[in-house]
């Protein structure tokens, strides 16, 4: 279900030196114009987001019948029953708008339902109950951009399907990916965000603004950091593939977006790849930056090409500073080097 693509870097230590490795060159910054002005303080480093933990307070709903009788909406029978619109939906192949009609007899599937809290991601509901966020997403056909409501219903696997499930399983239930960062760490929607993508439920107002959408983007990257290439997009030995590409580059060296957009994620969550910086770009494009020392970003905020992001470090499972850098158009990793300006 998941790709991992581990940077491997010491696999490649030997090729390092080849002077065949192509370098990316970036643009150099124009040098400022001197000012004999009092300099500016420094601005307040600014506290990251970070989602609420999640309450496991999951409502056991039994499978049941339900006839439809006047002044019935799949919404309100949903918040009488514990069930939730998609599941109804989805157990009695109703499509939206979700027209249903007296009489009509409705099947209500039986399950353990969470509902949406302000603050929460569905990555941390699927961690709260032990499960794969991949799963919630199948279980209840959650679509891209896969945004969650405040007071929507998701049905969970029950307990008894928990206890069932394999070492494998749970282990993957506490593994976090870049995709499951790209699909689900966004925190649950206002009701005004969340309208763009209806669920079919009311959703109460909360704190956490959504997402800017990402600037206009030309379709062109550029480099994120002048470094040399130690290791290529794909297939490695011993089963493993890399989803991006490596340059090794000086460390606390700046680390700049490759094209204009929003910082969907900045922290340290997936193990191996240390401070990570995801951009979401117009487009459904998304660049990833792994190994940083430093973040210079936090979720939310609005970058322009070539803006500093990071800084170069060694963070994660490697050595050696370096950057791990990927081009994802919607949740495809793709080789960044037939992208990037100066390829060889």
């Amino acid at each position: 279900m998941f790709r991992f693509a581990v940077p491997l870097v010491l696999l490649f230590v030997a090729a390092c030196s080849a002077p065949s490795r192509p370098q990316f060159p970036v643009p150099t910054p124009k040098k400022p114009i001197e000012s004999t002005a009092t300099p500016t303080p420094a601005a307040p480093k600014r506290a990251p987001w970070k989602p609420v933990k999640v309450v496991a307070d999951a409502v056991d709903v039994p499978q049941q019948t339900v006839t439809v009788v006047r002044g019935d909406t799949l919404s309100g029978i949903g918040q009488r029953t514990g069930s939730s619109v998609q599941a109804i939906a989805q157990a009695n192949r109703i499509a939206p708008p979700y027209t249903i009609e007296v009489g009509q007899v409705l099947t209500i599937p039986g399950g353990r339902y969470h509902t949406v809290k302000a603050g929460e991601t569905g990555i941390t509901i699927a961690r709260a109950y032990g499960v794969d966020w991949e799963g919630i997403v199948t279980t209840n056909e959650l679509k891209a951009p896969y945004t969650l409501r405040v007071g929507q219903r998701l049905r969970l696997p029950t307990k008894a399907q928990v206890r069932e499930m394999t070492l494998a399983e749970r282990a993957a239930a506490f593994t976090i990916d870049i995709d499951d960062l790209i699909n689900g760490s966004e925190p649950a929607a206002t009701e005004a965000a969340a309208a763009a993508h209806p669920a079919g439920e009311t959703a109460p107002p909360q704190a956490v603004a959504a997402l800017p959408p990402p600037p206009a983007f030309n379709g062109r990257f550029m480099a994120p950091v002048e470094g040399k290439l130690i290791s290529r997009f794909g297939a490695k030995s011993g089963g493993l593939y890399n989803d991006g590409i490596n340059l090794r580059a000086p460390a606390g060296a700046p680390i700049r977006a490759a094209a204009n957009g929003v910082v969907v994620y900045a922290g340290n969550a997936v193990e191996g790849f240390g401070n990570l910086v995801l951009l979401k770009h117009d487009g459904g494009w998304v660049t990833a930056y792994a190994h940083a020392e430093d973040l210079l970003v936090i979720r939310g905020d609005t970058v322009r090409q070539g803006d500093p992001i990071a800084r170069v470090g060694k963070t994660g499972s490697v050595d050696e500073p370096q950057l791990h850098f990927e081009i994802r158009q919607g949740k495809k990793p793709v080789d960044p080097l037939p992208l990037l300006p100066g390829a060889g």
